[in-house]
């Protein structure tokens, strides 16, 4: 049973698909193409590394706050009117961002992005949604979710090009061009819909949910360099979120019409889908923060090879995605979503087994596994969220899908890269606390030159080996981690139905 009929084929469906795709892919795009530029930025702005990291912070936290208001703005403008004028701004504020004088210029201009950008997300996928019937949406999903794959593990590749070849600012100019096909492509080829409701913005949920994000985002972005709860700052933060978050709950659960609308909250495969969604956030993307680092630092990648190496992830993802458009309405979504996850675990598991004498096989190989994985676990989860809602909750349902997995993705790496540091502190320790004189190892032949426990540049040679050795033990720790988090997943499918099975019951009329 299904909430709407098959919607009509639109004329230029193909033209449609390539814009939208082409607007995620920026969005994405831009949440990774500005990490290798930022010693560059930090150079020309006369900042420190802490100070230059909040050209990422300040974009994160603005794209989170906006992200669920998406869904009252496309209702009240309409999409069309919402995704041009999403379109427009992230393209000027691309533009700011590029010819920023100053780091206090370069972060308001960050926030401005953030706050275009945050809505052509979840616009895009609504836009495939509404274009494509039921029968067609694992297919649509499939191709919608290629671009979403593939843009941030080309940002690192593209922007070390731009970078090394030509300035940090074309990392935000190469918008502009971009930006102004999507626009005249949205322009020309989407249909004009009515705005679908004319409500005021309910101030209070909305307020109480941007004030709980920024500060949960700024507990995970300033925990690690704080200590974390050490710092009374971190506390002060978590404490706020908390507390936001709560009064919101409670708020939306009291207050008709309410900032969430709570007809969502009645749809098992939606929640269901959604808490999937956030899992996966922490499961996946973590990976592709986590990766490269340990390529550059450990086993001496530039970071163009680095993103050469990596490229095989997309590949993967592309590959499963066709496969998956193909297969998903004769196959059990759940089927395909446990398979995924059990390719993830595979090849975390055998990231588990990295060391520092390996190859780039080893890396670009378990990269085009979990790509395989992707789209295996992410479309069929996609299709399954929104297979039974009504199309009128459809533009806050995906923004709130886009939302949480955006907070998935936050808490993932900041787990991991807390996780990392102190496996670090812990495995360089042992291995340090390992080294005297009475040790048979610490003499020759075993402890060769540079190494010695006798000489200065000995020790200083002894303890960055140690830190070396330390680094990619902690790395293989949390790939092992990945992998028991891959299988604890599982169970959560199991509370999914597939939508001929799912039963619908009508909405309240106070609902919205």
């Amino acid at each position: 049973m299904t909430t709407e009929e098959p919607a009509p084929a639109p004329v230029n469906r193909t033209a449609i698909t390539l814009t939208v795709m082409l607007a995620a892919i920026m969005t994405m795009l831009d949440s990774t193409i500005a990490n290798v530029a930022l010693p560059h930025m930090a150079g020309t702005m006369s900042a420190s590394a802490d100070q230059i990291n909040w050209v990422l912070t300040s974009y994160i936290i603005a794209a989170a706050i906006m992200t669920p208001v998406t869904g009252w703005f496309a209702g009240r403008l309409g999409v069309k009117r919402m995704f041009l004028v999403a379109i427009t701004g992230f393209t000027v504020a691309s533009a700011l961002c590029g010819a920023a004088q100053n780091l206090g210029e370069i972060v308001a201009f960050r926030v401005l992005q953030g706050m275009f950008g945050a809505g052509m997300m979840p616009l895009s996928q609504s836009v495939m949604l509404d274009t494509y019937p039921l029968k067609e949406r694992g297919q649509a999903m499939a191709i919608w979710g290629m671009g979403v794959t593939v843009g941030p593990i080309l940002g690192p590749v593209i922007g070390g090009w731009l970078t090394d070849d030509f300035s940090w600012r074309w990392v935000f100019f190469i918008n502009l061009p971009i930006g102004a096909v999507c626009l005249a492509g949205v322009a020309a080829f989407l249909p004009p819909n009515r705005p679908t409701h004319n409500r005021p913005l309910e101030w209070t949920g909305f307020l109480l949910l941007a004030v709980a994000l920024a500060a949960f985002q700024l507990m995970l972005d300033r925990g690690q360099q704080n200590d974390w709860f050490t710092s009374g700052e971190t506390v002060a933060e978590g404490v706020v979120a908390v507390c936001a978050l709560w009064m919101f709950v409670v708020h939306t659960m009291t207050k008709r019409p309410s900032f969430l609308p709570t007809a969502l909250l009645g749809d098992r495969n939606f929640v269901t889908a959604t808490l999937v969604n956030f899992s996966l956030g922490v499961l996946v993307f973590p990976v592709m923060a986590i990766l490269p680092p340990m390529l550059e630092t450990l086993l001496g990648y530039p970071v163009l090879t680095t993103g050469l190496v990596t490229a095989p992830r997309g590949l993967g993802s592309i590959a499963s995605m066709f496969i998956v458009g193909r297969i998903i309405n004769r196959v059990d979504p759940r089927i395909l979503i446990i398979s995924g996850l059990g390719v993830f675990a595979i090849s975390f598991r055998a990231m588990s087994h990295f060391s520092l004498l390996m190859d780039w096989g080893a890396v670009a190989t378990t990269g085009f596994v979990q790509g395989l994985g992707t789209g295996m676990v992410f479309t069929p989860v996609t299709v399954l969220a929104f297979g039974t809602l009504r199309p009128d909750l459809r533009p806050d349902a995906t923004g709130f899908f886009a939302l949480l997995r955006a907070v998935g993705n936050s808490a993932g790496i900041s787990l991991m890269q807390t996780a990392y540091t102190r496996l670090v502190q812990t495995v360089h320790s042992r291995l340090i606390g390992g080294l005297s004189a009475e040790n048979p190892i610490t003499r020759a032949p075993d402890l060769a030159a540079p190494l010695s426990l006798s000489t200065q540049s000995g020790l200083i040679a002894l303890n960055e080996e140690a830190t070396r050795q330390a680094s990619m033990v902690a790395y293989i720790d949390l790939y092992h981690l990945l992998f028991l988090v891959a299988l604890g997943i599982m169970p959560l499918i199991l509370f999914l139905r597939p939508i001929g099975m799912a039963s619908v019951s009508a909405p309240a009329a106070t609902e919205h």
